[in-house]
């Protein structure tokens, strides 16, 4: 059996148990896993790499001229090298010819200057991953020079792809009579019998409240609520059990989590200086909010595309638009073209990865080479983002709090006015000076943006303004740093006269979001053409839709709503899809598209075509209810079956994979739900939200911790956790000795355990025995055996004991076993593993 409960020993030889759990912690390679690599080298190469080659490389050592004899836009070209040599030594950055010239080493390329740092971080970590080139990849696995699509074209052929088609709800197949409970089962079962395989028999109780617990809540059950749902015996006690679970707190935020991955949700703009983003939790919570009132679907994607543009904008609505601020930025980058390039793309290619579950990325440098997805597909599809501006403001739930804080600040306003005036008067002047020197470090061009007046600037030149202006006002917030002595000592006593006021100020609830900055949008073009035309909204050229209606406000360009109302219109042949595949891999490990963000040609094909038609029919059915699918999935006979034991033998020979689904497969609690189950097995979780982002070592849901790209928490990083840079429909599930060490001498677990036995010892007069049978209910859900209960006294020293009370006062050592011994527990693969 895969996760064997571990016998108790001293910590001292407990690095046994981080060997056994080593084994415990091994997961089943998939086909799928090597399909979803390949897709996401494919993404990474034509998103980040060969944007970096044409941009800069590619004038020289292109199709048109080979200095050097070398070509750098071709796989043939790039692995032939040049006069110098090979070009790359893959997996060796250090020994390449092309990271040594481009950090200015050996030769110095691009000859025009050195490539911005993150470029060339891009280049290293190609080249260390293997140096992925699609043309060479898809050549040696079909055996041909070339599969490339001609450009500008998209066939009938193309047309016909089964993601392109709009789901129709399939008849029920008669497959599984007898043991279905519901629709799903009828479509496992037609599969599982064309492979010649039976259903594995039913999860007990007690394996079935832990696994749809953890599912749901990403959390444990307790003792209690295991108790009470093994003592219901009425016919629908487990579908009582998972409204319950539907309707908890604990629901949405387990579900934010694995959305907040989707869009690469983080507290800190990532790069070198990774500066915090005090307000990007509102939207963290609006996310929990949404899934807690079973907002439908179509509309929580219309909120956090066009949230500014619904016909009557809410809170809610407004703050959804702190999706698109989720970009990495970086504060100090000059080259603000450059910056506000990234930034248009980075939508652009997450909205398309969590939407569409389509890789545009690829077609932005030339059409797609293996999608039906053209380059003017791709800049049609941003155009739909041409408006945008971003803003940190305040947005109120209620008019009355709205009133009362515009008064508050009225009266604050009044009786500082005279404070604050000759605190301007000392950093006035250098104001001035230094924000001159700040927009006078940008390129010319940006420098002639800054001298027009706001009314002559185009949307675009506003839209880089106001990118580089963040720069500007940094300096003008540090002014009073750069004042002499005798000014500064002026300034800090007006500061603390200022302080004295601070009570009467309000605190607004200020969001992080976006808007059009006018009407108008700025005119987008594909990069790099002699003759750039404007490239106006429009959808994918192979679902051959009408164009996009769209209908300007008076302060936006009704863009975006245009976009998210094609997104969720009913018959929308990938949005309904999509979203639903998304949930089947929550709860059974893997999609029935196994490739989650990639239903292209890339991805893998579903396993179950009409299983996911008839899911994505019923999400529209349903009114676009998530929970109503959950607990069509969770209630399914598929989803009740054991996962290990005698009668899975065969299901396990002949289907390793557990592709046809013949019993439930074993997985391991993800980073967030290890950490939070280690809390509330101690008896430390505090419930509720924690605003901008509580301390990892604050005892909060995960959720609610500080999410920083380049800072992640050692467990949660250790445990694959979402770094936040990127969009991440499936996570990596590693087994690395850190996880091990982590564990064993980790703070957070050595905290944890100690704290577990408190709550223990906080039983008072309960024997050494019914302390240890209180350790096993709280950490596993069950008691421990007769020979585990053996090994624990032995161990313990409470074999002879009939009660704590019995004894003096708990010596050092007597805590430091029963800490030890918790730790165990914490560390076992039966904690870490869900049945």
């Amino acid at each position: 059996m895969l996760r064997r409960p571990l016998p108790i020993r001293p910590l001292w030889r407990s690095l046994l148990v981080a060997v056994l759990l080593g084994i415990g912690l091994s997961t089943i390679a998939s086909a799928a896993d090597s399909q979803t690599d390949r897709s996401q080298q494919l993404e990474f190469f034509e998103s980040k790499v060969r944007p970096i080659l044409v941009e800069h490389c590619q004038k020289c050592h292109g199709p048109d001229k080979q200095r050097g004899g070398l070509r750098l836009d071709t796989f043939t070209g790039f692995s032939a090298g040049g006069e110098s040599g090979a070009t790359v030594v893959a997996g060796k950055p250090d020994e390449s010819t092309l990271v040594r010239a481009v950090r200015f080493e050996d030769y110095e390329m691009p000859p025009t200057g050195k490539l911005p740092e993150q470029a060339i971080a891009t280049l290293v970590e190609w080249v260390a991953s293997g140096a992925y080139w699609p043309e060479n990849d898809v050549a040696k696995e079909v055996g041909t020079a070339s599969t490339h699509r001609t450009p500008g074209k998209i066939t009938d052929e193309d047309r016909k792809w089964w993601a392109f088609q709009t789901p129709v709800a399939p008849p029920l197949p008669s497959a599984g009579a007898g043991w279905a409970s519901n629709p799903v089962d009828h479509f496992i079962a037609a599969q599982r019998q064309l492979q010649g395989l039976a259903p594995a028999p039913d999860a007990s109780k007690r394996a079935l409240i832990r696994r749809v617990t953890f599912d749901l809540t990403g959390l444990p059950p307790t003792p209690a609520e295991i108790e009470a749902f093994l003592g219901d015996t009425h016919s629908d006690a487990y579908e009582q059990l998972v409204d319950r679970l539907l309707a908890s707190q604990a629901y949405g935020e387990r579900q934010a989590r694995l959305w907040l991955d989707l869009v690469r949700y983080a507290e800190s703009d990532g790069y070198r200086l990774d500066s915090a983003r005090p307000h990007a939790w509102r939207y963290r919570d609006y996310v929990v909010r949404s899934f807690n009132d079973d907002k439908p679907y179509d509309q929580f994607l219309k909120e956090q595309l066009a949230g500014d543009e619904l016909a009557s904008p809410t809170y809610d609505s407004l703050v959804a638009t702190g999706y698109l601020r989720l970009w990495p930025y970086e504060y100090n980058q000059r080259d603000v073209r450059g910056q506000w390039s990234a930034i248009i793309n980075d939508i652009t290619d997450v909205s398309a990865d969590v939407f569409l579950g389509m890789g545009m990325g690829c077609a932005r440098c030339h059409d797609h080479k293996f999608d039906p997805i053209l380059q003017k597909d791709y800049f049609a599809f941003q155009s739909f983002f041409g408006g945008l501006g971003f803003r940190e403001e305040p947005i109120y739930a209620s008019e009355q709090q709205r009133v009362s804080d515009e008064a508050a600040l009225a009266t604050w306003n009044e009786k500082t006015a005279a404070i604050r005036a000759e605190m301007d008067a000392l950093v006035e002047p250098i104001r001035k000076k230094e924000m001159k020197a700040a927009a006078d470090r940008f390129p010319l061009d940006i420098q002639a943006i800054f001298s027009k007046p706001e009314a002559e600037r185009t949307t675009g030149e506003q839209q880089l303004f106001e990118l580089a202006y963040r720069q500007v006002t940094l300096e003008y917030d540090r002014a009073h740093e750069k004042l002499s002595a005798d000014n500064k000592k002026k300034y800090q006593e007006l500061q603390k006269q200022l302080a004295e006021h601070q009570a009467l100020k309000p605190n607004p609830p200020v969001a992080m979001i976006a808007t059009d900055l006018r009407p108008v949008a700025a005119t987008t073009v594909i990069p790099g053409t002699r003759e750039p035309q404007p490239i106006e909204p429009a959808f994918l050229t192979v679902l051959g839709d009408a164009p996009p209606s769209i209908a300007p406000t008076s302060k936006t360009t009704g863009r975006r709503l245009a976009l998210a109302n094609w997104l969720a219109r009913a018959d929308h042949p990938l949005t309904s899809r999509v979203i639903v595949n998304r949930l089947w891999q929550q709860h059974f490990g893997r999609g029935i598209v196994a490739t989650p963000s990639d239903f292209g040609t890339l991805g893998e094909r579903p396993s179950h075509s009409e299983l996911l038609d008839y899911l994505a029919t019923q999400l529209i059915a349903q009114q676009w209810s998530l929970k109503a699918i959950h607990r069509l999935l969770v209630t399914s006979r598929t989803y009740q079956q054991a996962s290990a034991g005698s009668e899975v033998k065969v299901s396990i020979e002949k289907d390793p994979e557990n592709k046809w689904l013949a019993r439930m497969p074993i997985r391991r609690l993800d980073a967030e739900q290890t950490r939070d189950a280690m809390l509330l097995v101690s008896g430390q979780l505090i419930d509720g939200t924690a605003a901008a982002g509580a301390d990892a070592s604050a005892p909060r849901r995960s959720i609610y911790t500080k999410q920083s790209r380049n800072s992640q928490d050692p467990l949660l990083a250790a445990f694959d956790a979402a770094d936040g840079v990127g969009s991440c429909a499936r996570r990596n599930v590693t087994i690395t000795a850190t996880q091990s060490l982590l564990l064993l001498n980790g703070e957070f677990p050595l905290k944890q355990a100690a704290a577990f036995e408190k709550r223990l010892a906080s039983q008072g007069s309960a024997s050494g025995l019914e302390r240890i049978r209180t350790a096993y209910q709280f950490a596993y859900g069950r008691l421990p055996t007769s020979a585990e209960e053996t090994l624990a006294e032995n161990y313990l020293g409470t074999a002879s004991d009939d009660s704590a009370a019995s004894k003096p006062e708990q010596s050092e050592a007597d805590r430091s076993r029963w800490v030890d011994f918790c730790h165990v527990l914490l560390n076992s693969s039966e904690f870490l593993y869900v049945d």
